[in-house]
């Protein structure tokens, strides 16, 4: 008899088929390894070729947790009603200004996709604006879409864009004419998303994914040609190293940039002579990481070389930026991580981070003078949009907080000014007055305190009563901001604390703080969330039964990790597409993400300690008796990044050990990658369904 559930019907048991895996004189066994299909990378493009047994049992744990959720149907539809209800249906963004055009994007009444739009610059009319590229037309009849791209050439007669209709991030590329808005015979297949126009917009260089989806060559593709005349212009040799291209606002050099999560190398193609050779900017150096912004006659160069953990930003001539021609222009300072560079005419732009907050800096590229946006919340989110033309002293940034809707400024770097160009609308009503957002700081087991982001109602009892969803990410240095999220009021209007934790992994402290929550050192990460778990129940926040917590991809890993470490601290889980399997995953250098991840993880196949540190914390290998909580977990057919198997695995696996008898649910979407559903109300519905079990599991479904 479970808690929340009541009587459970049985569940779904998979077949064990054990396999044996020894590695470093230790000797595994993985009972539900005949679920990874041995065809994934067909079943990435054709999801018809998967094994029928395979499908077989993801239906049938489909059909349990529809059986366990069925109660909840009515409460998703009026979830679902709330959530479409904050979005302003027809929105639009602020058109962006380049040349004679403004670019910008907007949804129709109704509609799922964006539509693509420009107008001639300086005219704000309905009838002045041209639908270029219309993503409801574009998706019709697919169970699956999402445009990647979107990108006019520098003479504005033509646009790349790409799309995956499958889920699977292999993308296509087509061009289309902007005088006749039709679409150009050009069909390249198999990208990683996106390309970058040459000079004179006769064609574009694009990254190209091999069969195990990994972006390692470089084409040239010209207009009106086949991708098979493509011209390959640099193939990366290392399969540990992703490899993508980027423009510049000025469109005089594409960047080719080969990296992994440490480690970043660029070479230089002159945008007026796309095949006329690459030239290296600085080898690549174990842990130094840099990137390039064209300046007019010099690079600014955003680096951490010379032991300058968060970062600082170097010159260098145009026709001679290797590194021993590098010229420090703002130091090294430690704690003040700079996230990101942008070079104007007159002005260069950053952004950077310092105690947990970012904040945008302009600089006179004459004068060297600099001065701070500054803001006043406690706790807030911040976005630099820049601009898309280089001779101009206007840029563009978002702003918000967990209470205010997000704004979009325009800001004169001269002047000094700052206009307010648009507020987020929430049509069913939003006063922020309702509403308390705070910023407290948990202790984690070695002293050192973790940052915890807290929204809830102003009449929310602070006695423990509460009920609390808690989310966390911590991994990539990837910080995750304070930003406004209309779709969890309806559990902070349901008496909710929503809470995010931003633990050690990410960067929300500075690079030191990712240091400190990765390879020998990530379970400070495991050990962060279950530190500002207890502290949320200590405080009278909510109390250790009525926290249900939250995280995707590597957020999943941090699920299951957490449930193991400390099932008493958590009411829920919810781990949507979970990286749970991380050993065998780190293992199998066949899958897409496995070589170039081992920075990040560590590379067990040749490290003893890797393999050892990686075994001691991969969710999947550590499931024993204990009483877990309820636990969802959520998958995609064809998602490359984290495949369907794990947490299928790992669910079967909790079912064998688990001592609690709560349920353990696995919901695998079988027309759908790592983004879960595409379209922006049918991602609505997964999101429902989420915060349907996070009701559930506190009693209040």
């Amino acid at each position: 008899m479970s808690r929340s559930f009541g009587t459970l019907p049985q569940a779904p048991a998979a077949q064990k088929s054990p396999v044996e895996d020894e590695r470093h004189g230790i000797t595994r066994q993985d009972e539900y390894a005949w679920l990874r299909a041995d065809n994934w990378q067909d079943v990435f493009k054709e999801t018809s070729v998967l094994d029928p047994e395979i499908r077989a049992h993801l239906e049938a744990e489909n059909a349990y947790q529809d059986a366990l959720m069925a109660d909840t149907k009515d409460l998703q539809k009026v979830l679902f009603e709330e959530m479409k209800g904050r979005i302003k249906e027809d929105d639009s963004t602020v058109p962006a200004p380049d040349g004679p055009w403004a670019y910008g994007s907007s949804f129709r009444k109704g509609g799922q996709q964006p539509l693509f739009e420009r107008m001639p610059r300086g005219k704000t009319a309905p009838e002045d604006k041209t639908i270029i590229l219309d993503g409801d037309a574009e998706a019709e009849g697919k169970a699956y879409f999402r445009i990647a791209s979107c990108d006019h050439s520098s003479d504005h007669s033509k646009l790349l864009w790409g799309f995956d209709d499958k889920g699977s991030e292999f993308f296509r590329l087509r061009v289309r004419d902007l005088d006749t808005l039709e679409d150009l015979n050009d069909d390249v297949a198999d990208s990683s998303g996106g390309g970058v126009w040459d000079a004179a917009g006769n064609g574009f260089l694009y990254s190209k994914l091999d069969a195990n989806h990994r972006p390692s060559k470089l084409y040239y593709h010209r207009v009106g040609t086949n991708q098979t005349d493509d011209t390959l212009v640099y193939e990366e040799p290392d399969a540990g190293f992703f490899m993508g291209a980027g423009g510049s606002r000025l469109d005089d050099f594409v960047f080719v940039s080969s990296y992994d999560h440490e480690t970043s190398e660029v070479r230089l193609i002159r945008a007026d002579d796309p095949l006329g050779g690459a030239v290296m900017v600085a080898q690549r150096e174990t842990g130094v990481e840099y990137e390039l912004e064209s300046g007019g006659d010099v690079f600014f160069i955003l680096t951490n070389a010379d032991g300058a953990k968060d970062f600082k930003i170097m010159t260098a001539p145009v026709d001679a930026p290797q590194k021993e021609n590098w010229t420090e222009l703002v130091p090294h300072k430690p704690g003040r991580l700079i996230l990101a560079v942008q070079a104007y005419k007159g002005y260069l732009v950053w952004i950077e981070r310092e105690n947990g907050l970012p904040r945008i800096v302009i600089r006179d590229r004459t004068s060297g003078e600099e001065h701070a946006i500054d803001f006043e919340e406690e706790a807030y989110s911040l976005g630099l949009a820049g601009s898309l033309e280089y001779d101009t002293t206007v840029i563009r940034f978002t702003y918000s907080s967990m209470t205010t809707p997000a704004q979009v400024y325009d800001y004169d770097m001269g002047t000094r000014e700052r206009v307010l160009l648009k507020t987020q609308e929430v049509p069913s009503g939003h006063d922020p007055e309702d509403y308390v957002t705070r910023r407290v700081n948990a202790p984690s087991h070695d002293g050192e305190l973790v940052p915890v982001t807290l929204l809830y109602r102003k009449d929310t009892k602070l006695d423990g009563s509460a009920p609390c969803l808690l989310y966390g990410y911590g991994s990539y240095g990837i910080a995750i901001p304070a930003s406004f999220n209309t779709n969890c009021l309806s559990l902070v209007d349901r008496g909710f604390v929503y809470a995010i934790a931003h633990i050690r992994g990410g960067k929300d402290k500075g690079f030191a703080w990712y240091e400190n929550g990765k390879r020998a050192l990530k379970q400070n990460t495991f050990k962060d969330f279950i530190a500002a778990a207890r502290y949320l129940a200590k405080e009278g926040f909510t109390s250790a039964d009525r926290i249900v917590a939250q995280g995707g991809s590597a957020g999943g890993m941090l699920m299951g990790a957490v449930t193991n470490m400390a099932p008493d601290a958590f009411g829920g889980i919810i781990a949507e597409v979970a990286f749970v399997d991380v050993l065998n995953t780190m293992l199998d250098d066949t899958l897409p993400l496995t070589p170039p991840e081992w920075p990040e993880w560590g590379n067990p196949i040749e490290s003893a300690d890797d393999y050892r540190t990686i075994a001691d914390y991969s969710p999947y290998d550590n499931v024993t008796a204990l009483p877990y909580p309820p636990v969802l977990a959520v998958a995609g057919l064809t998602d490359p990044r984290v495949t369907y198997w794990e947490p299928a695995k790992w669910i079967s696996r909790l079912r064998d050990h688990s001592t609690s008898g709560e349920p353990l649910l696995l919901k695998t979407n079988m027309d759908s990658g790592h983004g879960g559903a595409s379209g922006r109300f049918s991602r609505l519905e997964e999101i429902a369904f989420s915060y349907a079990f996070a009701l559930k599991v506190v009693g209040k479904a």
